[in-house]
C-alpha cells in the first residue's frame, strides 16, 4: 500500500516557550517516518496560531522558511482551542489522506502516531488516543477529569473515556465533520457521532515540558458545560421532573396546612417559611438560567457567523 500523506494539526496559544522543543521532536519523527516509508514525503505539520500574544507566530514563520513541511495559519483573534483545532482540520484535510490532532505541549506520545497510521491503513477512519493512567496530573485535575467523563455519560453525551483531542481522522471523516454546521463546538462529543469505523490506542501522557497549561479550572469547567449543553437536553428534562416533584411536595404541604387549619393550629414557623422561599426561589432562578443557556446557544447558532477568520497563511 502506498504511504499515506499525514497532516499533523497543532493548535497554539502563547506556546513560545515549548514550541522549539515541539518543532525539534516533530522534525525528527517526520524524517524517521518518511525515511522508513511509513508516511509520504508530502506529509506536513500545520500550526494554528489562535491569536497568540507572544512570539509564537514568529517561530512558526522561522521554521516554515527553513522547512516547508511546517505550515501555519494565523487566526485574526483568539477563538478558543476547539475552534482553532476545527480550523486546522477544515483547512488541512484536502491536502492529506489523514490528519492527527495533537497539543503543542507534546504531553501526548508522538511515537504512537505510527500505530495510528497503521490502524488507518487497515481501514479505520477514526483512531482515538486513550490515556492509560493520569499519574502525571495533580490529584485535583485527575479527580475532576474522572467526574467530567462520568457527568458527560450520565447526561447522555457520547464521549470516549480518558480521551481528549489526540486522534487520527481520515480525509472522509473530516469531510463528514465539515458537514456539521455547529458553532458551539465540543469535538470530543461531536466526532463519535460521525459513525465511521473507530479504534482506540492506549498511551501514557507525559508531563508538560515547558510553559503553562492553557486549560485552567475555569476553561475546564466551561468545556464540560459546553459539552453537556451542546449535546444533551437531559438537564432540561431533569428540571422538568424536579418541578413535578416540587408540585407533589407542594400538594403535600397544602394537605398538611388544611389539616392544621382544621385542628385550629394555623401558626406557621418563620424558619420553615424562609427555607421554602429560598429553596423554591433558587430553584426557579436555576431553571431560568439553564433555559437561558440553551436559548443563548440557539441565538449564536442561528446567526451563522463564521467560527474563525484567517489573517495569514504559510503553505
Amino acid at each position: 500500500m502506498q504511504a499515506p500523506v499525514l497532516g499533523i494539526v497543532i493548535p497554539c496559544y502563547n506556546e513560545s516557550e515549548v514550541l522549539p522543543i515541539t518543532i525539534n521532536a516533530l522534525q525528527k519523527h517526520l524524517s524517521d517516518w518518511i525515511r522508513n516509508g511509513k508516511i509520504s514525503n508530502e506529509s506536513f505539520v500545520l500550526f494554528i496560531d489562535d491569536g497568540s500574544r507572544d512570539d509564537t507566530w514568529r517561530q512558526i514563520e522561522r521554521i516554515h522558511q527553513h522547512d516547508a513541511r511546517f505550515q501555519g495559519i494565523k487566526l485574526a483573534h483568539n477563538v478558543g482551542h476547539q475552534h482553532a483545532l476545527h480550523a486546522g482540520l477544515m483547512e488541512g484535510y484536502e491536502a492529506a489522506d489523514c490528519l492527527v490532532s495533537v497539543d503543542a505541549d507534546l504531553q501526548d506520545d508522538l511515537d504512537i502516531i505510527e500505530t495510528f497510521v497503521k490502524q488507518f491503513q487497515a481501514g479505520v477512519d477514526i483512531v482515538y488516543g486513550v490515556r492509560t493512567d493520569r499519574t502525571s496530573d495533580s490529584w485535583f485535575k485527575r479527580t475532576s477529569a474522572q467526574w467530567f467523563y462520568r457527568l458527560e455519560k450520565a447526561l447522555g453525551v457520547e464521549t470516549i473515556y480518558n480521551h481528549a483531542d489526540f486522534r487520527l481522522m481520515s480525509r472522509r471523516a473530516v469531510a463528514g465533520l465539515a458537514a456539521y454546521p455547529e458553532r458551539n463546538l465540543f469535538l470530543r462529543g461531536l466526532v463519535p457521532t460521525l459513525g465511521f469505523q473507530t479504534s482506540e490506542v492506549p498511551y501514557t501522557r507525559a508531563e508538560r515540558l515547558a510553559g503553562e497549561s492553557k486549560y485552567p479550572l475555569r476553561k475546564m469547567v466551561a468545556l464540560a458545560w459546553d459539552g453537556v449543553t451542546s449535546f444533551s437536553v437531559r438537564p432540561i428534562k431533569l428540571l422538568f421532573f424536579l418541578s413535578l416533584f416540587m408540585v407533589v411536595v407542594s400538594g403535600g404541604f397544602v394537605v398538611y396546612t388544611l389539616y392544621r387549619f382544621a385542628e385550629g393550629e394555623t401558626m406557621s414557623g418563620w424558619a420553615s417559611l424562609m427555607l421554602s422561599i429560598w429553596f423554591i426561589g433558587g430553584l426557579q432562578l436555576f431553571g431560568i438560567g439553564l433555559i437561558g443557556e440553551y436559548v443563548g446557544k440557539i441565538f449564536s447558532e442561528v446567526k451563522r457567523r463564521p467560527s474563525y477568520t484567517i489573517e495569514e497563511t504559510l503553505k
